[in-house]
């Protein structure tokens, strides 16, 4: 079977240059190409992506960090980051922090991460100033994915949260509710990252621009989970007059909330509204009134301008960042508060 150094020996050049010539790259010239392209025919020899990477000292393989890939969120960027990859040969490297503060320090200070991968995608992912000295001395293609910190020279792919929780509280006034909940993220997570932040923003907007002062005690933070949901609306339902409408930080939060107001005998939306943020998979199904974002768009997306810079392309920077639109998605979970 014809290797890539017989074409390189034939050719009289080394197999790095091969590999370029083949793929097209501009930093061949064309009667260097030319002879590679002579060789690698008269010997019948087919580049496979995989051995044209090796041979250009490329692993072939992607790194996508995730706080937790059982997320909803997470799982569907990184099934749709994943397909666009495999499509264009890559392999994806998935690395699980799974809310564990020890998990994020021992990757980033790690010096065998650019052995092992081309490029990273970190997805929703904070970090300090130690980690983005690392990124740095790394100098390989990256983006950031949703909220998070932003990394110098790399592009993002994001929604704006507080635009999507501003739109999301305004449609509850807009049905003339003004007790209006939040149910938040929890700031104090080990994990924590900006949308949480980004989206009580959002929901303070909107309630200042409608005249209304936030309520402290209308403000309850835990997990983005059904669960934390769950917990959350608890304790809002102990703390005094329930409110007539809740706005959820995310959609499974919002889940959580719809389950433990129908088991504490209130009806959803005739006694309380609920809308949340996301347009889960299983929004439609409870009937959940959401700020749609794009989860799958995301992955490809960041895919995409990982990919050009590894196929020869310009490396994107900053500019190239993208901010993706949302939607109000109206179901039956919303509606106008009761007459007293």
């Amino acid at each position: 079977m014809t290797k890539i150094d017989d074409v390189a020996r034939l050719a009289r050049v080394s197999t790095a240059t091969v590999s370029r010539a083949l793929r097209g790259l501009p930093t061949v010239s064309e009667s260097t190409r030319a002879r590679v392209l002579a060789a690698a025919e008269q010997l019948g020899y087919t580049a496979s992506p995989s051995a044209s990477r090796l041979a250009g000292g490329r692993t072939g393989s992607i790194a996508v960090v995730v706080p937790q890939v059982t997320r909803w969120f997470f799982g569907t960027v990184v099934d749709a980051a994943e397909e666009t990859l495999r499509e264009a040969g890559y392999d994806l490297l998935l690395y699980n922090l799974g809310d564990r503060e020890q998990n994020r320090r021992q990757l980033f200070q790690t010096t065998n991460l650019q052995k092992r991968v081309d490029a990273l995608m970190l997805v929703a992912t904070p970090l300090g100033a130690a980690d983005l000295a690392i990124i740095a001395q790394l100098r390989m293609p990256g983006v950031t994915v949703s909220s998070g910190a932003a990394v110098p020279g790399w592009p993002s792919v994001r929604i704006d949260d507080v635009s999507a929780a501003r739109t999301a509280t305004t449609h509850l006034i807009s049905l003339g509710h003004r007790r209006i909940a939040h149910l938040a993220g929890d700031a104090s997570a080990e994990l924590s990252f900006t949308t949480h932040l980004d989206r009580r923003r959002g929901y303070h907007d909107a309630l200042h621009t409608a005249g209304l002062a936030p309520d402290p005690r209308l403000d309850v933070e835990d997990e983005f989970t059904v669960d934390g949901g769950s917990r959350a609306t608890t304790e809002l339902l102990s703390r005094g007059e329930t409110p007539t409408a809740i706005f959820a930080a995310c959609d499974e939060m919002a889940m959580g909330a719809m389950s433990t107001l129908r088991s504490a005998g209130l009806r959803v939306p005739q006694d309380v509204s609920v809308i949340g943020l996301d347009d889960h998979d299983l929004a439609a199904v409870v009937g959940l009134t959401t700020v749609a974002q794009p989860a799958a768009t995301h992955g490809r997306l960041a895919a995409g301008l990982l990919l050009a810079p590894l196929e020869g392309h310009p490396r994107p920077t900053e500019t190239a960042s993208v901010v993706l639109p949302t939607a109000l998605v109206v179901r039956e979970s919303t509606g106008p508060p009761r007459a007293e």
